[in-house]
């Protein structure tokens, strides 16, 4: 067994190590945090932004049907004035960002949640708002972290990255002739040593790329730890939707707080304050 899991391990990094060479660039500038890391990009945008606009549009016409769609007039004005000062920012990072076909639409439901689809698709269930109490700069928060996982791009991202674990797992059983409970054991490991923390980085690099976006935009950045405090709170009954995939801890609000010198300065010189 000893020798089987080393064989193994063995296996699956050398073959990760060469499959990702092939796909490895940046969606995004660095902007004044500093999110230049490379990223892995088998899948194209375009077949992602095909997948995102289905589901996306599913998602509007059931909301729509069920009578909850923009149900509460002046919180849709409220959400898009928020995303209409966020939105000029976007193109700091991608110039394109500028031209994407943004849309905000709200959903009336008592869910803790809310999320910006590839290509700034922006929805918000009623939920977040209105049991969080949110401020305008709360939301600015969510919305500019949002933002961020579609300007990184990062469903494709992960999207290449379990097609990349996925190869590789393949390989390494085939090669090593594993059994049925053998490659499930192998896929579990991948998951947690690739998956996992590739998923800490991209929060990061959303917490990152959104505190600068609602900085430049005119809201406070301390709002996002705010924000995040309220989170923590939610979670204490039972976890939210947002929170099953926005790790919350302490940890979190301490990265933000280190960022607070670098991102204070643009919310000082913003036009909006």
């Amino acid at each position: 067994m000893k020798f089987f899991k080393k064989t193994l391990l063995t296996s699956i990094l050398s073959v990760s190590l060469i499959l990702p060479m092939s796909g490895c660039s940046s969606t995004t500038e660095a902007g004044a945090v500093g999110a230049d890391r490379k990223q892995l990009l088998l899948v194209s945008s375009e077949e992602v932004l095909a997948l995102s606009n289905q589901a996306y549009q599913q998602t509007i016409s059931e909301a729509r049907r069920a009578g909850k769609l923009d149900v509460d007039t002046a919180q849709v004005a409220r959400l898009r004035r928020i995303a209409n000062h966020l939105i000029p920012h976007t193109t700091i990072y991608r110039g394109d960002a500028g031209m994407w076909r943004w849309q905000v639409h709200s959903i009336q439901d008592n869910t803790i949640n809310a999320y910006v689809m590839p290509g700034g698709k922006i929805v918000f269930y009623s939920g977040i708002i209105d049991k969080l109490q949110l401020s305008d700069a709360e939301i600015a928060a969510i919305m500019g972290h949002e933002m961020a996982h579609a300007l990184r791009e990062h469903s494709r991202e992960r999207m290449s990255r379990s097609m990349a674990t996925g190869s590789v797992l393949s390989i390494a059983s085939a090669a090593l002739g594993l059994s049925s409970g053998q490659a499930q054991l192998a896929s579990l490991a991948g998951s947690i040593g690739l998956d996992l923390p590739h998923s800490r980085t991209q929060e990061a690099e959303a917490d990152k790329i959104g505190l600068e976006l609602m900085a430049r935009a005119g809201y406070a950045p301390t709002a996002a730890i705010t924000l995040w405090r309220k989170m923590q709170r939610a979670s204490e009954g039972s976890m939210p939707q947002f929170l099953s995939t926005h790790p919350n801890s302490e940890n979190r609000i301490k990265q933000i707080q280190a960022l607070l010198p670098i991102v204070n300065p643009l919310y000082q010189s913003s036009v909006k304050r």
